[in-house]
């Protein structure tokens, strides 16, 4: 049985898939990270049940709120291009895993040729040797 002659290509290829896996997923986690922080300050914006009895209480709740507001708009952004980094990885992932699963088609039919011809010379083998046989028995 000869071996697949693409087979160094597919160990390459799945290695390359395993590395854009890996890739998908960090691009993941940091989404779902910044995800976290921006709805803790999304929280942090809707508790507003702080006591404004002061002017500077009042100046302290503004500060604290355009603080507040201007992270969340830098989350916005940076969210922004995490599910980006997310779009892109999904799409270097089906590239990946597309290349791979055209090389393992490839090696299947290798495979069922190889198995199909070792079936046939045996039977070619079989058939020979009932043919002796049977001028042996004649």
């Amino acid at each position: 049985m000869s071996t697949f002659r693409l087979l160094n290509l597919m160990k390459l290829r799945k290695l390359q898939e395993d590395g854009v896996r890996a890739e998908l997923a960090r691009a993941r986690a940091t989404e779902t990270d910044r995800r976290r922080r921006e709805q803790r300050v999304r929280g942090m914006l809707g508790d507003s049940a702080v006591d404004a009895s002061s002017a500077e209480a009042v100046q302290s709740i503004a500060a604290a709120r355009a603080s507040s507001s201007s992270m969340l708009g830098e989350l916005e952004t940076l969210l922004a291009q995490d599910e980006r980094a997310v779009f892109d990885a999904e799409a270097a992932y089906a590239e990946a895993k597309t290349r791979t699963t055209q090389l393992e088609k490839l090696e299947e039919q290798h495979v069922a040729r190889q198995r199909r011809d070792d079936l046939r010379a045996e039977q070619t083998r079989l058939d020979e040797h009932a043919g002796r046989r049977k001028g042996s028995d004649a």
